[in-house]
């Protein structure tokens, strides 16, 4: 077995002493929160299982027998693990079958085997996710046990879209045509417009959480993380809390400030982790951090963030959905191609406005694709995220003009206005810089 790369013997020598400490180390890490949980198992045993797998794995790579005791090193850990839980379904009690602690104790042997075989990385993060799992029990139980049933639906559909879907698709660059619209070449990356569809999905998911777990502790949570998952249900949300409640215009205009900070972070998010690779669009970036650092700041200084309002949000994701936002932002890149191809830049940037009206990630995403494609410009593309950012701070003004509380329509439309401004004369600084 042929893991280890040739090297001076003293630098073998050295290493192999690195990754045994290093192996010790992390089944003592391991180990911490089993001790502290006064398990039957704790950070001696976890260390010494995470050594004995390293030693083992340098074993097997130096030696014809190793690899028989490797086998039988991770064979001991699982009689070791099984007698553990038939321990604790004999003594019953609150551990019950302690499965945690004897699937900790192979994870410990798998890290120490990783470290030794040259993964450092990989079994670092395994050790920190593991013990991460360990420590967030408390948290973890009390999250799945308050799941409804159309929550784990959500997690289910999700996890079809990213681990099922994404997979079966073509890798690459792939060429279309669409001969009804005049189109003869347009490149797309079909794994990349699925990735991007995860992406958002994902950071609704995400969001949701955090809104459902602490949602109720200040207008900040609600109104950022709140208008990550919909900022129309933030809109919603705040104009139904306005009718019943006049004072609360000012917390309120804050909470769809701080959504529209939300949805410039995530444009800027996809832009910034979707062209990476082609060409990092930094000059996306001031604008938009313009804008979220102007509507955190005027939200910071116009409302108290201790106001606690509860916001309404329906499943995390649905299948529908994500079909759906996949379908609108591929209209949009195949009506901007068009629109890019017969009347050139403005005819993008036109499409680009009145997409971002109903969502600015799928213009952003139609953007950025285009642009990996080869498509749009990079100055272009840039506009393109910038325009339908402001076209979505537009339209949530015009959502809060139905409140009967004219004062409240009045605040969100000036904020909107200020930030708009901020971000077109950040805009304007970046291209003519």
């Amino acid at each position: 077995m042929d893991f280890l790369l040739q090297q001076s013997p003293t630098a073998t020598l050295e290493s192999h002493v690195v990754r045994l400490v290093l192996a010790g180390a992390l089944g003592l890490f391991l180990g911490l929160e089993r001790e502290w949980s006064q398990k039957s198992a704790g950070i001696r045993t976890f260390s010494l299982i995470s050594l004995a797998g390293a030693v083992f794995t340098l074993l097997a790579a130096e030696t014809p027998y190793g690899t028989a005791l490797l086998f039988v090193g991770g064979l001991l850990v699982i009689i070791q693990g099984a007698v553990l839980a038939v321990r604790g379904l004999l003594s019953g009690g609150e551990n019950g079958l302690a499965l945690t602690t004897s699937m900790s104790m192979l994870v410990a042997y798998g890290v120490g085997a990783l470290v030794a075989t040259g993964f450092v990385l990989e079994g670092v993060a395994v050790a920190v996710l593991s013990s991460l799992v360990l420590v967030l029990k408390r948290e973890l139980h009390s999250f799945a046990e308050n799941l409804s049933r159309e929550e784990v639906r959500s997690g289910a559909e999700f996890a079809i879209i990213a681990f099922v879907v994404y997979p079966l698709l073509p890798a690459g660059e792939q060429q279309y045509s669409v001969p009804l619209l005049g189109i003869e070449d347009l490149t797309i990356e079909p794994q990349v417009v699925w990735l991007m569809v995860v992406t958002v999905a994902g950071i609704g998911i995400l969001n949701y959480v955090i809104v459902q777990l602490y949602g109720g502790r200040g207008i900040a949570i609600t109104g950022f993380f709140g208008g990550l998952v919909s900022s129309t249900a933030v809109v919603g949300t705040m104009l139904d809390h306005v009718r019943q409640n006049t004072e609360a215009a000012s917390y309120a205009a804050a909470a769809i400030l701080l959504a529209d900070a939300a949805m410039a972070l995530r444009n800027l998010l996809i832009v910034l982790a979707f062209t990476l690779s082609r060409g990092l669009l930094v000059s996306a970036t001031l604008p938009l951090v313009a804008v979220i650092l102007a509507a955190v700041a005027v939200a910071a200084l116009t409302a108290d963030w201790t106001e606690n309002v509860d916001i309404s949000l329906g499943s995390p994701f649905s299948l529908r959905y994500a079909l759906g936002f996949g379908g609108m932002f591929m209209a949009v890149l195949v009506v901007g191609s068009v629109a890019n191809e017969q009347f050139g830049a403005a005819g993008f940037l036109a499409t680009a406005v009145a997409s971002g009206l109903v969502s600015s990630a799928g213009a952003t995403t139609s953007a950025v694709l285009l642009f990996r494609g080869g498509t749009l410009s990079a100055e272009t593309t840039v506009l393109s995220v910038l325009l339908a950012t402001a076209s979505s701070i537009v339209v949530k003004a015009g959502l809060t003009a139905v409140s009967p509380n004219r004062s409240f329509s009045r605040l969100v439309a000036g904020y909107s206005g200020v930030l708009v401004i901020v971000g077109a004369v950040a805009t304007v600084l970046v291209l003519t810089a």
